[in-house]
């Protein structure tokens, strides 16, 4: 176990859930109304990343919709991370021009990820050459299309560079996460088999890594989480804390050390919660993301790092 956490391989920053679209599988229900930070706290944000990053991505909401912002926060990364960090920005596209391109480029992004090619978002995938002809004119080449997992491209010596994807009935974002927009319209995975814990964007390896793939936390807006679903309380606040600090306190518990393995079925042995029951939850509840929401808000206490006195030894 990692004791040091200066030094993150990847982190997912929703620095705005502010959207130009209102999609129903929305796992942190952006829209045109939707939850925002200042300027201020995005600055202090910043200030309490560790001090080596290898890849951070700026995602939304969509993230064009905050330009303003955005922009501010580019430059802020650029003068303290001195272009060692490789920026990348996961955008539905609906927004981008040449301009803005243009502009994002001379502030330091090197990856451009348009997560929007499916029938679930405003455009259905219908600009997708336009982008592919607006990309390849400012040469930013198009052959790696999803380069996410593969570290050696975390280094923004590699050449500019954009890909796609697009929301599915069994993964990545449509009807999976059982959060925000997608748990209110009833558009959310019922598979407690599927363990989202243990694959990329989930809890595994959000302390040490893992196997392909790298160690990644997310902040939503504020709130430090293991994965980008999000433990039913944050692990921390990057407004007021160091995210270092809050990865070596949580990294001593029996319970996040089980998450950091992919492993959320086991995370309550160590308080009393058995791997049985955890399992008879998750078939209850059709959702490994929900026994997670109720193994916090029932059983162990988020802020002071241990069970809750409720918690029965039986089961």
């Amino acid at each position: 176990m990692k004791n040091i956490f200066n030094h993150c391989e990847s982190i997912y920053w929703v620095f705005t859930q502010l959207c130009n679209d209102k999609c129903d599988h929305c796992y942190n229900s952006s829209g045109p109304y939707g939850a925002r930070i200042s300027q201020e706290d995005c600055m202090a944000i910043i200030d309490n990343l560790p001090d080596r990053i290898d890849r951070l991505i700026l995602s939304g909401g969509e993230p064009l919709a905050d330009k303003k912002l955005l922009y501010a926060i580019l430059d802020r990364l650029k003068e303290r991370y001195q272009g060692k960090t490789q920026i990348m920005v996961q955008t539905n596209g609906d927004l981008l021009t040449g301009e803005i391109l243009d502009t994002m480029i001379e502030k330091g992004v090197t990856r451009f990820d348009i997560a929007s090619i499916d029938r679930y978002h405003k455009a259905a995938g219908n600009r997708l050459m336009e982008l592919a002809e607006l990309f390849a004119s400012r040469n930013v080449n198009g052959e790696d299309k999803d380069p996410l997992v593969k570290k050696e491209n975390y280094l923004n010596e590699s050449p500019l560079s954009w890909g796609y994807w697009g929301a599915n009935e069994e993964m990545w974002l449509g009807g999976n996460w059982a959060r925000g927009r997608a748990l209110q319209k009833n558009n959310w995975l019922k598979n407690p088999h599927h363990n989202f814990c243990g694959i990329l964007s989930g809890g595994i390896g959000f302390l040490n890594g893992a196997e392909d793939i790298p160690q990644e936390i997310s902040i939503q807006l504020w709130a430090i989480n293991p994965c980008c679903p999000g433990t039913k309380k944050a692990m921390g606040d990057a407004r007021k804390e160091k995210v270092a600090d809050v990865l070596k306190r949580v990294s001593t518990s029996a319970v996040f050390q089980k998450i950091d393995k992919g492993d959320p079925l086991s995370m309550g042995e160590s308080v009393g919660v058995s791997k049985e029951y955890a399992k008879k939850r998750t078939t209850e509840l059709k959702n490994i993301c929900l026994w997670c929401d109720e193994f916090f808000n029932k059983h162990y206490d988020m802020e002071q790092m241990a069970p809750i006195d409720t918690v029965s030894k039986e089961v």
